[in-house]
């Protein structure tokens, strides 16, 4: 699951603060503890130095340390004891005086070695959401949310439903996907439709889901991946050769209103290289677009159509813009 790296940055900066204000909260809350009981300081303190003192002595060479191990364990469990029994006097718990990590598998590092710890991976899916969200407008975008009385229940023959009745099957398509992602059939999807149905709602809801589950998701138009692309061809951005990676290689890519974008040799180039790549390297993908599957051919070519007609599912939205119905209603 390769994060970006400004994912990265801002998920273990979060989570040193908290590890910062957790250590901060736990010092007053000590400093509390000895002021009520100062006797629990010079505890510590002995506690402290006894170990100090022990360890010496082990270092020191011709010397048998067992007795002075002997002592110091001895004196170091009275004191324990004692520590014990002042915490419980002052109605505090026997680890008060101890320091707990916020994780406790990683001790608020972050990895476990090489790999990437669960506490670290959830800020980084929060962190990618909120980055998400100055694109998508994450905050009302979800499965929950998509209200389906924006589409007519009555039966068109022109698609053999009703807009409402295929609206919910491709809800539930899209919610499939995204709730088992990576263990479902389907590994990706072609949205496609007239604008104002839907289309990115849906893929924003798909974004927040699997970034939850701790996937690196990227979302991002045609228009701006096509000139990320044109750039690192041209080495006109340092930058985009570091954007085009993130394309091919993130788990989810969700690419948006593909067919916007003025079409070149070179955005269809690009397109059969995202494509492609991503199928090879067996990474999941969302395309949404109001041209058809056919448009598609036609305007790209057929090594893309093939592609998109053999890998991915297509899923069809039906009705009225709903932009213009929510105008309408003000």
């Amino acid at each position: 699951m390769p994060y970006e790296g400004s994912v990265i940055r801002a998920a273990t900066e979060e989570l040193n603060e908290q590890a910062r204000r957790n250590r901060s909260s736990f010092e007053r809350r000590r400093q509390q503890i000895y002021t009520r009981a100062p006797r629990l300081r010079e505890i510590d303190r002995q506690l402290s130095q006894t170990i100090r003192t022990a360890a010496q002595t082990a270092l020191q060479k011709g010397v048998d340390p067992t007795p002075a191990l002997a002592r110091a364990k001895e004196q170091n469990l009275y004191l324990q004891q004692e520590r014990r029994e002042l915490l419980s006097k002052y109605g505090y718990p026997e680890d008060a005086l101890t320091y707990q990590p916020l994780c406790p598998l990683c001790g608020d590092r972050g990895w476990r070695g090489s790999e990437m710890c669960q506490c670290l991976r959830t800020l980084c899916g929060q962190e990618q959401i909120k980055q998400l969200s100055s694109m998508l407008n994450l905050g009302d975008q979800s499965f929950d949310t998509f209200d389906l009385n924006y589409y007519s229940p009555l039966y068109d023959a022109t698609i053999g439903s009703s807009p409402r009745s295929a609206m919910e099957f491709a809800l539930d398509i899209c919610f499939t996907f995204a709730d088992k992602f990576g263990r479902n059939s389907v590994k990706n999807l072609f949205l496609t439709g007239a604008p104002g149905l839907g289309k990115t709602f849906l893929s924003a809801s798909i974004a927040r889901v699997v970034s939850e589950k701790g996937y690196s998701v990227v979302y991002d138009s045609a228009v701006n991946v096509f000139n990320r692309f044109e750039a690192q061809r041209f080495n006109r951005d340092s930058q985009a050769g570091a954007d085009v990676d993130r394309y091919l290689s993130c788990d989810l890519m969700i690419l948006d209103d593909l067919g916007s974008e003025m079409s070149s040799p070179m955005t269809q180039a690009s397109l059969y290289q995202l494509v492609n790549a991503r199928l090879l390297g067996d990474k999941r993908t969302v395309i949404s677009s109001n041209l058809s599957l056919d448009d598609v051919g036609h305007r790209y070519s057929p090594q893309v159509y093939s592609r998109l007609a053999g890998e991915y599912l297509k899923v069809s939205f039906y009705g009225e813009d709903i932009r213009r119905q929510k105008k309408e209603r003000r």
